[in-house]
């Protein structure tokens, strides 16, 4: 490698270390702000060089960088953070940015730097998307509690359905407070917002996954459909990176991880390292197990009848993962055909 180095990436700076090959010397310092054209014209340097290899943590702001070495000519690599930071040994955190960004070097030089997969435009694009409804439904369900609590602290008679139609002529007519009405109001207006944005999403990234390839077999999975295939697509990624099903369902988080020494052992819980929107996609289709047509109907009731609803679904999500990992690992690079 002619010229090899490391980005320690932070919303205010980005700290550069790299070795020239050619002759020995190492240079440091930091690019101010860490923004996209301040990168492009720093990365200018290297217009000439054919060897440049540089590494990046998968952290918040990877994708710009990576964008602008691709642009720029340079071989990006992105680092795994869990795994990166195990490598430091039994500090596991350095103390400066210029350690951190030596470190990602040195294991970049070594052969060592543990990668994470680089996606395409149209994945990263789509994982926003499916990020962005994920956030969206879970501030429109905090919505909702909110204005059940304000009822219920001015003493209204619960209701089985307070946002339809009916529910809002009963509230019209319910006996509250002026502060309170206009906090039920407020938030039926922020929830009619939101459920618009919620709408939108799940018609585009449905009209999506009927035109891509990955997606449209991914629905042949009962459970699986127009919504939560494209998450799931674009969250689990290329799994010919996986070497075993068991690695793919790992990824998830789904997982369950049991710490252990001399003869102690706690409780199993779930690791929840992966995408958080990957385990709500893939709850949500585990959740059509309990349906009778469902092929995995009568694993879901034996597993529910020892451990209950949210266990045997979690089981059946662990199920789902494993197919998916074969499905795109057998499609190729197929699956990650343009839309």
């Amino acid at each position: 490698m002619a010229i090899v180095g490391g980005f320690d990436v932070h919303r205010a700076q980005i700290t550069f270390d790299y070795l020239d090959g050619e002759t020995g010397e190492v240079r440091t310092g930091r690019i101010l702000p860490a923004d996209r054209e301040q990168l492009r014209s720093w990365l200018r340097r290297f217009e000439g060089h054919d060897d440049v290899v540089f590494a990046v943590e998968g952290c918040t702001g990877w994708r710009y960088v990576v964008e602008e070495l691709q642009r720029a000519g340079v071989e990006a690599h992105v680092a795994e953070p869990a795994d990166t930071a195990s490598l430091r040994g039994s500090k596991r955190r350095a103390k400066t940015d210029k350690a951190d960004a030596r470190h990602l070097r040195q294991l970049l030089v070594d052969g060592r730097l543990p990668e994470s997969w680089i996606p395409p435009t149209q994945v990263i694009e789509v994982r926003t998307l499916g990020r962005l409804y994920v956030d969206l439904m879970g501030q429109s369900r905090s919505w909702q509690q909110r204005v059940r609590a304000q009822l219920y602290h001015q003493g209204v008679p619960a209701q089985r359905s307070v946002f339809g139609a009916e529910g809002r002529e009963e509230l019209a007519k319910a006996d509250l407070s002026p502060a309170g009405r206009q906090a039920v109001e407020t938030g039926l207006t922020l929830i009619d917002g939101l459920n618009a944005q919620i709408l939108a999403l799940r018609a585009q990234l449905g009209a999506f996954a009927r035109r891509q390839p990955g997606c449209r077999a991914l629905m042949s999975l009962y459970g699986v459909g127009a919504l939560t295939s494209p998450m799931i697509w674009a969250e689990m990624g290329d799994t010919r990176r996986f070497s075993s099903s068991r690695q793919a369902v790992r990824h998830t988080g789904i997982d369950i991880t049991v710490w252990s020494s001399d003869g102690k052992r706690t409780r199993g819980h779930l690791a929840r390292q992966g995408p958080p929107a990957l385990r709500w996609a893939l709850f949500e289709a585990a959740q059509s197990a309990a349906k009778k047509t469902s092929p995995d109907h009568a694993y879901y009731i034996e597993v529910r009848d020892r451990l209950g609803h949210n266990r045997a679904c979690l089981s059946v999500v662990r199920k789902l993962a494993r197919q998916t990992h074969h499905i795109l690992r057998d499609l190729g690079d197929e699956a990650w055909a343009a839309a």
